[in-house]
């Protein structure tokens, strides 16, 4: 269910523009000129913050191999247990692809 603060025209916008693109490098030259570098790797180290959770990592790992804050972890991990479950659907696609690839 998607948010209803969030649902508007211009995130629906936004939303497929996303889905239009095809490839990694595709990816890489829409997000480097719709983000700065740092909002980049915000969500960048957002998703491996979300990885290693799921993994269950301790805290103190997950600041070691990301840099990320307490609050960065908690606000993750908080998504995780009660958020629209947007991070879960993404790794299921993944070990989907990978499950994929290993049979192929």
């Amino acid at each position: 269910m998607v948010n209803p603060k969030l649902k508007d025209e211009l995130n629906d916008q936004l939303c497929i523009a996303v889905l239009k693109l095809q490839t990694v490098e595709e990816c890489y030259q829409f997000f480097e000129d719709i983000c700065t570098i740092s909002e980049l790797k915000a969500m960048s180290q957002r998703l491996e913050v979300a990885k290693m959770l799921q993994k269950r990592h301790t805290y103190e790992e997950i600041v070691s191999r990301t840099g990320a804050s307490t609050a960065t972890i908690s606000r993750v991990k908080r998504c995780l247990n009660y958020g629209a479950d947007g991070y879960n659907l993404v790794f299921e696609r993944l070990k989907q692809d990978e499950d994929q690839n290993q049979v192929d």
